[in-house]
């Protein structure tokens, strides 16, 4: 067992689980992008169903205690799965990807996503919580929730390139957000696994680090450029996952406790930071430099 300086408790078994955790949202996000009906079964017929069979009746009522019964949860499901379903109707219905004012769609559910994290990490600040169990889970409030909520602000401001996104004509019809370049995937990652460990420490070894590397690697390795696609796809299913089987996360052979170092916190949070501003600057320098350009100058 390794106990270090972001995560305790940690065994070769959490590890093995973790890769399983990560491979298993690639293969299940590559059935969703290459099969229509896999995605409409997904996340559109099963949402409908477990609520009410499963949700609701058993593993997520709010009013609980458990983690997977907060308001937050729950909206963060739904966001989630609104972006599955809209992405869907661009990639799927023909001639709508050419509209303009559709692909405002993206980037503002990408934009509302974010914005709900931020809101949480400052509701966690005015818990000034010490250590206590609340939700479900152990929460330390300090400056890394202001710092953190501020990144993720700074992470919409650097979105761009919006209006280039298009659907490829190939059998997958992948939604491409061409200007989402690496450096702001990279400053996401950083600020969204500061956010889980902020704010749902103890499960911030799945939910955090597995999650988004799901979504990263395809990015990068199998469908560059639509990174956006891989990201709402692989949330919504952890994230009906965890509803479903919430015991996963907090059991004593699976789940990996954080540190609940007020160091560790504070670092995550201000790399989460420093990345972010450093990405505003950059895109910033980027529209200028191309306005130089164009202006000939």
């Amino acid at each position: 067992m390794y106990n270090g300086f972001l995560f305790q408790g940690l065994t070769w078994e959490n590890v093995l689980m973790w890769v399983g955790v990560t491979l298993g949202l690639i293969v299940v996000n590559e059935l969703t992008r290459s099969h229509k009906w896999v995605a409409l079964s997904l996340f559109v017929i099963l949402p409908l169903i477990l609520p009410f069979v499963l949700w609701l009746p058993y593993t997520a009522t709010p009013g609980s205690g458990a983690s997977t019964g907060t308001w937050f949860h729950w909206v963060k499901v739904y966001s989630a799965l609104a972006g599955c379903i809209g992405f869907m109707l661009i990639r799927y219905k023909k001639g709508l990807a050419e509209k303009k004012w559709v692909l405002l769609f993206p980037p503002l559910i990408l934009s509302v996503n974010i914005l709900e994290a931020c809101i949480r990490d400052f509701q966690v600040y005015g818990m000034h919580a010490t250590g206590q169990v609340i939700d479900g889970v152990v929460m330390l409030s300090g400056p890394w929730n202001i710092m953190n909520g501020i990144a993720g602000l700074l992470n919409i401001a650097a979105l761009s390139g919006w209006m280039g996104i298009y659907v490829t004509k190939d059998k997958k019809h992948d939604m491409i957000w061409p200007d989402m370049k690496w450096w702001w995937i990279i400053a996401y990652d950083l600020w969204n696994f500061a956010y889980v460990y902020n704010c749902v420490s103890d499960h911030s070894f799945y939910a955090g680090a597995a999650l988004l590397v799901s979504c990263t690697i395809p990015a990068f390795f199998i469908k560059r450029g639509a990174w956006l696609q891989h990201r709402a796809h692989t949330l919504a299913l952890w994230m009906m996952f965890t509803m479903s089987v919430p015991m996963f996360v907090d059991s004593p052979r699976w789940g990996v406790d954080a540190s609940h170092n007020p160091t560790a916190l504070l670092v995550v949070s201000l790399i989460s930071l420093i990345a972010n501003i450093v990405v505003v600057f950059y895109q910033c320098y980027r529209k200028f430099a191309s306005q130089k350009i164009k202006s000939g100058k």
